[in-house]
């Protein structure tokens, strides 16, 4: 006899029981979890356990069976739980694997058997809550990984702009101190200026505001950097009349510290204090009056030069301006003509897109009124309709000849109107075509609508006339009429397990219509 063997890998306990979608046996039940049976094993006395759950029961040696006890049946030593006497239960848990199931998770609507339960579902379902190592809170399984992006306020970011780490919690601290963080100029409005060279841009900024450099000496103009040049070229009189009396005040500072002589100060009641005359101040006098006048002529000789070199400053300034008139116009003829080319390539890409459109719909396009429909992908597309992200598909065009009526196919996954949630709903759809005044109104043509068995034995199908009194089938005059069809086209339960209407998750839908008359 097969003996349970104690290095099983499973360690869950038993299934739900409302996991099950029909009442459960008592013989499906784990004694111990008093759950569905997960890995069934049998004890000598009978009972039944989940693997999981007699492990634990044996782990520190054999037990007494609680269930015989129970039922008033305990007899040693087969009321004994040993994991040496127990063995997995193989036709218990063939008969619990086909019992149908069902998911517990809010809004999930999946079906099928126990087994495919633990196989494909369990663990897997994208409505399952699930809780965020980061915070600590619970999410729906399908949103997790928008939640580790967007939303955990313990996760990890990069600062996009010095790459340094750190807590979603601590990004407006960390923006503070960002020495790469982009900042803006209020003077000049320039951006993304990183707050390391702010402080440099803001000594350099043509727009940034400071006093004038000689505002030491009482210029009290207040003027951009950019401007400044200017100003100091249209207020350079000025500014040398507000040195002049500066430096006649410090000539004339030197010269009275010049003038006087080593001797005492003495005290007359008539005149204060006088400073007594010492031998030889008569020379002394004469010869700083010479060196007084040789400043002043120094200093007007200075005055002249710094006229002519104002004068040519000046000349130089508008030579400067009037270039840099000419290239601003040469900007602005250069700026013309990349706009012009810019409307010219958006022109192009506009018409590119409608030529690849168009190729696109020559590519599946048909001329015979039949037309066959590919849909890949139909799992994931259902679940976009159920979620309501795209309830519904339109099918590429086709023709009931070259120069006849346009037509396509709508289709909602998840059914509309009487059929949602329950069946395929199909559509036929009249469009607006290029020959539309040559045709025959209104459209008239019986319509047959097919979901192929991909074992070519027994498709679904079903047609129609239609209604010439519905604005459905009347010449359309926007881009394509209201759809008419079969909200109940198809059972979705047609759809599950293994289908012949779907085969690697792909199914064919084809429309005929009846070229009769035309």
């Amino acid at each position: 006899m097969a003996r349970i063997s104690l290095d099983c890998q499973s360690s869950l306990p038993g299934i739900p029981l409302s996991v099950l979608s029909v009442p459960m046996e008592n013989k499906y039940k784990c004694q111990q979890c008093l759950q569905v049976l997960r890995k069934p094993v049998q004890a000598q006395c009978g009972h039944r356990f989940c693997v999981h759950c007699f492990k634990q029961l044996t782990s520190s040696g054999p037990k007494p069976c609680e269930a015989c006890r129970q039922e008033e049946i305990y007899e040693e030593p087969i009321s004994i739980l040993n994991s040496n006497e127990a063995f997995p239960d193989n036709a218990a848990g063939r008969e619990i694997a086909s019992l149908p199931a069902r998911c517990l998770n809010q809004d999930c609507n999946w079906t099928g058997s126990i087994k495919e339960y633990e196989a494909q579902h369990e663990g897997r379902c994208e409505y399952e809550r699930v809780q965020c190592e980061a915070c600590q809170n619970f999410i729906v399984r399908r949103d997790k990984d928008r939640h580790n992006e967007r939303e955990c306020e313990a996760r990890t970011l990069n600062c996009k702009y010095c790459k340094v780490t750190f807590n979603f919690k601590d990004i407006k601290a960390h923006d503070e101190i960002c020495q790469k963080f982009p900042l803006q100029c209020k003077d000049c409005g320039k951006k993304k200026i990183p707050r390391e060279k702010f402080n440099d841009h803001i000594k350099s900024c043509a727009k940034s505001k400071s006093a004038c450099p000689f505002s030491e000496v009482g210029c009290k103009s207040v003027i951009e950097n950019g401007k400044l040049s200017d100003h100091e070229h249209s207020s350079t009189m000025e500014h040398l009349r507000l040195l002049l009396p500066m430096v006649l005040s410090m000539s004339m500072a030197r010269t009275r510290a010049d003038a006087s002589g080593p001797g005492e100060w003495q005290e007359d009641s008539g005149l204060g204090l006088y400073r007594a005359p010492d031998e030889g101040s008569g020379a002394a006098a004469t010869t700083q009056s010479v060196d007084l006048d040789k400043k002043v002529t120094a200093l007007e000789n200075i005055v002249c030069v710094l006229n002519r070199e104002v004068e040519r400053s000046s000349l130089t300034l508008e030579a400067f301006a009037h270039q840099h008139r000419l290239d601003q116009e040469k900007i602005e003829s250069l700026s013309s003509k990349i706009r012009q080319l810019e409307r010219t390539m958006n022109m192009r890409d506009l018409q590119l897109s409608e030529t690849e459109q168009l190729v696109r719909e020559l590519q599946f396009c048909t001329y015979d009124g039949i037309f066959v429909w590919k849909i890949t992908d139909f799992s994931r597309r259902r679940q976009d309709a159920v979620a309501g992200r795209a309830p519904a598909m339109f099918s590429p065009a086709f023709y009931s000849s070259k120069y006849g009526y346009k037509m396509c196919l709508r289709l909602y996954l998840n059914g509309d109107g009487t059929g949602r949630g329950t069946h395929l709903s199909l559509f036929f759809v009249v469009m607006r075509g290029k020959c539309d005044a040559l045709l025959k109104w209104p459209f008239s043509q019986k319509v047959t609508l097919m979901l192929l068995d991909q074992n070519n034995r027994e498709h679904i199908i079903d047609a129609f006339r239609p209604d010439v009194t519905s604005t459905s089938f009347q010449r359309p005059i926007s881009e394509m009429n209201i759809a008419s069809g079969c909200p109940l086209f198809c059972p979705l339960a047609k759809l599950a397990g293994k289908s012949p209407y779907m085969r690697d998750d792909t199914i064919f839908i084809k429309a005929i219509v009846d070229l009769t008359g035309l």
